[in-house]
């Protein structure tokens, strides 16, 4: 058998970081003056930053905004940001049976890590600003098994590593629309995770 990886989502995977991203927007209208409409942003949670802010600001201002943002994150993001259900469990579900956990966000990885250390979510490694099929090097460069995501090009990154894609049905997409992208198994929330693990799961690591 192949050694146990597991690569994990970070946004409404492990972590529901809609409260904090949604304080920070409010907090980049007020400095930039440019009204953003958190609530609508962070029902889209998935895609790079950039694909939200240009929603939003003129094209030559994302750069510039994208900047500020990051800049207010630490400060308005981080203590409201809470576990996802199961989160712990899976991590410890995976450490259990002798293997490894690997994050893998479109969120840059200093911001990424201020989440996982202030909850104390212990991963082995962290690789940032990376989505769809980006997300593919970094679960290859470092040897995942399965990859783990709510979102549609969580499912698109797995298929590209050629590793089996578990969703979560715990973000902006639905347990259809990640099926349809390819999704090995279709989880509520990360509560189901452990015992899936020990099912279908697992019998992807058979070589």
């Amino acid at each position: 058998m192949l050694p146990l990886t597991v690569g994990f989502d970070l946004d409404m995977t492990l972590v529901d970081s809609r409260p904090g991203i949604a304080a920070t927007y409010r907090a980049l209208t007020e400095r930039t003056g440019v009204p953003v409409d958190a609530e609508a942003a962070v029902s889209r949670l998935g895609p790079p930053l950039r694909t939200e802010i240009a929603r939003w600001f003129p094209a030559g201002q994302v750069e510039e905004a994208v900047r500020v943002f990051r800049e207010l994150y630490p400060a308005y993001a981080i203590t409201p940001t809470v576990p996802m259900p199961g989160a712990r469990a899976a991590l410890d579900a995976v450490r259990e049976r002798g293997g490894r956990v690997l994050v893998v966000t479109s969120k840059i990885a200093r911001l990424a890590r201020l989440h996982l250390d202030h909850l104390g979510l212990v991963v082995d490694e962290l690789a940032g600003d990376l989505f769809a099929e980006e997300k593919a090097t970094a679960l290859r460069a470092h040897g995942a098994t399965h990859y783990v995501g709510d979102h549609v090009a969580d499912m698109v990154a797995a298929g590209a590593a050629e590793v089996p894609g578990i969703a979560v049905a715990s973000g902006p997409c639905s347990a259809d629309e990640l099926r349809a992208a390819g999704a090995a198994a279709v989880l509520a929330d990360l509560t189901g995770f452990p015992a899936a693990l020990d099912g279908v799961i697992r019998l992807a690591l058979r070589q």
